[in-house]
């Protein structure tokens, strides 16, 4: 009887994980979908560039799920945009190299293409043009894309995502006396720019 009721038990306790590891699967998708949006918009910010951003974000998606699917849920947020911010980081380190490369092998091979050719196609907007209107008006977004790329993450990590000054400091890897000079100086700046709007 006793060897029946440890088997029971031992089954039991194998289901449960079953469970748990189904349901921590299915938090972790939950999570990614709510996230997903919002990253894409904080990585378009960052690189004027939509696919660009898709990628960065896809990027730290799989990263999150690579390493982190174990994690406790409540701290897949600040692991995420640790994530990301890490990403955006090494995005616009990347493209500082690039374009020294470019002006030292730079031709004037552009200078013979046709104009209409170096035209973005802007009849129709794509989806994710169309989903950044939405999240957050015209005006707003500009003057967040001018900012510089620390005073971005500050003011969107603080104002949008909603992390307090130590767990910015944590994710952006400075001190919380950096993340309050960052914010307040993105904030001065919207000000000015945005006036009464």
């Amino acid at each position: 009887m006793a060897a029946l009721i440890t088997g029971h038990n031992e089954r039991l306790e194998r289901d449960s994980h079953k469970d748990d590891g189904l349901d921590n699967t299915t938090r972790l998708d939950t999570f990614l979908r709510e996230v997903s949006r919002r990253a894409f918009v904080v990585a378009r910010l960052a690189t004027h560039d939509e696919d660009e951003a898709m990628d960065i974000v896809q990027d730290a998606m799989f990263k999150l799920v690579q390493k982190y699917a174990g994690s406790p849920h409540g701290e897949w947020g600040a692991l995420f945009h640790t994530i990301l911010h890490s990403r955006i980081n090494d995005w616009h380190r990347r493209q500082k190299v690039r374009n020294r490369w470019r002006v030292f092998f730079s031709t004037n091979e552009e200078e013979d293409s046709a104009p209409e050719d170096q035209v973005a196609q802007t009849q129709f907007l794509e989806p994710e043009r169309q989903l950044l209107q939405d999240e957050m008006s015209v005006l707003m977004q500009e003057a967040v894309g001018q900012l510089p790329l620390r005073q971005q993450q500050a003011l969107l990590l603080r104002a949008w995502e909603g992390y307090d000054i130590a767990e910015t400091a944590n994710i952006m890897k400075c001190s919380a006396g950096s993340v309050k000079t960052h914010y307040s100086r993105a904030i001065h700046s919207l000000r000015e720019k945005l006036g009464d709007h």
